[in-house]
This record gives structure tokens, sequence and C-alpha cells, in this order.
């Protein structure tokens, strides 16, 4: 039965409701003010309704109003609603949607500097000084070691048949070690001369090595036109912090590809090529029939081991960095590829390496 006194109370509409809401309070999921008082909390604080987002809230409660205001959460790019933090990583984050009909998911990078990659090598002062022997002898061994795949051993049989000059391996040992920062800061000298922006491909791969007898992880990049390998990485882990370190410097240098980065299905490639190359689409090769394979990157492999297998494995971290650093400038700046029509990646990129400019590279450093 409705009493009489009924017919004389205002009816409270949808409006009125939320005209006694304070116009301060929003909702700190979606930032709607389309709220309902909702009752009290467990301490006494006024609860308040959204009625987009459904989310239910106390601002005035201490314990989580601390909460609303070191937030500082990005807006979903697809809505513009607020988010909420799905999965924090160590470089990156990854947010979603607070309004369940979009329900976004989206990742932003941190403001973290990434460690440089093991190729970066330490400067060094270099010196001739106390050498007994030409720079041409030096670079002879050079060649015999890197092109040649000679062992150290059997560089000096070369060298004293050759040359008819007498130097042990150990001697051998300590020059290649000794140049390895003399080509890294020629190499870093020439890659400002390399034109990579009409790259259609960039191709991303590890194999490993052996130092000291525990398995590492070299993880390798490599332009699909050119052959060029754009950076290096060795490392004892196989996860993504490493995959990270290799992309972010790959960008850092040349940019991005204008197509595809091609890599295997090894999980460890999928975020770092959404953040560093978010332009370019992630091709994922996952069968030797696909249309896109990553060959390219596995030749390359072959010929490191080719090179590697002989020595059978290094014996410091250093060595191996060292050693590698040289066999890759060897590879992108000397050494001519018939599938390039006998030009080393380097003159396919554009560097103008004529046989008196190679001459010369010894004044860059």
């Amino acid at each position: 039965m409705v009493s009489p006194q009924s017919h004389f109370l205002p009816e409270r509409t949808e409006s009125s409701l939320m005209k006694i809401v304070p116009s301060s309070v929003v909702c700190p999921r979606c930032k709607s003010r389309k709220l309902y008082r909702f009752g009290k909390d467990t301490m006494g604080f006024q609860k308040y309704l959204c009625q987009d987002c459904q989310r239910q809230f106390a601002p005035d409660n201490p314990s989580t109003k601390p909460n609303f205001a070191t937030r500082n959460y990005p807006v979903c790019p697809r809505c513009g609603r607020a988010s909420f933090l799905h999965h924090d990583y160590t470089y990156y984050s990854n947010y979603r949607c607070g309004d369940k009909k979009c329900y976004h998911s989206f990742y932003v990078p941190k403001n973290i500097s990434v460690a440089p990659p093991s190729s970066a090598l330490d400067p060094e002062v270099f010196s001739m000084k106390r050498m007994r022997h030409p720079l041409h002898i030096v670079l002879a061994v050079l060649n015999y070691y890197f092109i040649a795949n000679a062992t150290m051993r059997k560089t000096s049989l070369l060298l004293s048949a050759v040359h008819n000059v007498y130097v042990s391996h150990v001697t051998i040992s300590k020059w290649i070690k000794r140049f390895a920062p003399v080509f890294q800061a020629i190499s870093e000298q020439l890659q400002k001369q390399i034109n990579l922006a009409d790259s259609d491909e960039w191709h991303f791969d590890e194999t490993y090595v052996k130092i000291n007898g525990k398995h590492y992880y070299l993880w390798l990049a490599i332009d699909a036109e050119t052959r060029f390998v754009l950076d290096f990485h060795l490392s004892p882990y196989r996860d993504s912090n490493s995959a990270h370190t290799l992309m972010k410097s790959c960008n850092d240098k040349f940019g991005a590809p204008r197509s595809a980065v091609v890599s295997d299905r090894y999980y460890a490639y999928a975020q770092p090529a959404r953040l560093y190359f978010g332009n370019s689409n992630h091709i994922r090769v996952e069968d030797f029939h696909d249309v896109i394979s990553n060959n390219l990157i596995e030749a390359f492999n072959g010929q490191f081991k080719a090179w590697y297998n002989p020595k059978r494995a290094f014996g410091s971290f250093d060595s191996a960095n060292r050693l590698i650093a040289t066999f890759i400038y060897q590879f992108n700046f000397l050494r001519p590829h018939s599938a390039l029509n006998n030009l080393t990646p380097a003159q396919v990129a554009g560097l103008n390496s004529s046989k008196r400019c190679r001459d010369n590279w010894f004044l860059i450093a």
C-alpha cells in the first residue's frame, strides 16, 4: 500500500543522484564523473560506484588515497580512457585499458638504460712500439687467421713458408688481441658512411660457442640486402635481456628496416622487436617452407662455424669477444663475397673502399 505522503516526496532522478556527488570526485579507472553513492566501506568512508566501468572506490580512505595520487598510468591509445598495469618487466610495462569494452593491451618502454653489447670494446691507445715486425706482416697474419680459417699454429707455419718470417703462435695470439680495439675504432668510423635506409629486412639469430668449457650464446643481426653484420652480442644467457641489448644497439646505430624484422620462433625476440622496431613487421619463421626464411643469417653462422670449429673453443670471454669482433670486421669490410659480385658488404652498403682507402684505414685509428 502506497503511503499518502509519498506523493509529496520529490522523485530522485539520475541527475539528482549525481548532484549529491562532489564535483572533485572522479573514477580513478576511467576518469568518468557518472557516479553513485554506494554505501560505506569497512572503515566507514563513503564509497562510490562508476556507471561506466562499475568500479567501486572510496577516495577519502587514507589507505587508498595515496595510490590514486602516485599512479601516473598512461591513457589508452585506442579510446583515451584510463589504464591499469597488467605486467611489469625490466625494460617495459604492459598496460590494459580499464574500459572492459575496449580492454586494449599496449606496451610502454621504461626510461632504463639497456646494457651495451659486448661488441663495444673499451678504447685503447694503439702503438707499434716494441713490435719487431712491420705492419704488413701483421696484416698478413690476420688474413691467414680470419680469411683462410687457419689456426694460430698453421698461421705460424704459413708465415714461415711464404714470408720466411718466424713467429710463434703465442705472439700471433697477442697480435690478434692487440689489434681488435684498432679494428673496432676503424669500424665505428666507417659505419658512419654506411647507408641502410633502403634496407627491407633485418635478420636476427643466435648460435652457441664454447668458452673455457662452458656454453655461451652469440647473438647476431645481419642486413638481408647487403649481408652487412649490424652488430653482435656475446652472453652466457639465452634470454630476453640479451635480445633487448642487441636490438637496442642496432636501432641506435642504424635505425630500423623499412619492411620487416625476421627471427625464429624464440619468444625472446617478440617484445624487443615490438619496442625498438614498432613500425616494422616482425616475421617469425615457423618452417623451412615459409616464403621468408632465416637462411641468410644461418649461412653467416655456417661461415662463422667454419672459422670457429678448427679453434675448438675460446680460452676466455675477453679473448672470444675480441676474436669475434675482428672476424666480423674482416667479414664486413675486407672479405669479398661472390653473392655480392665480389664486393664487400660495406661496399654494397655505400662505402667507398678502394685498395688505397683500405690502406689508409689505419690512419683513422
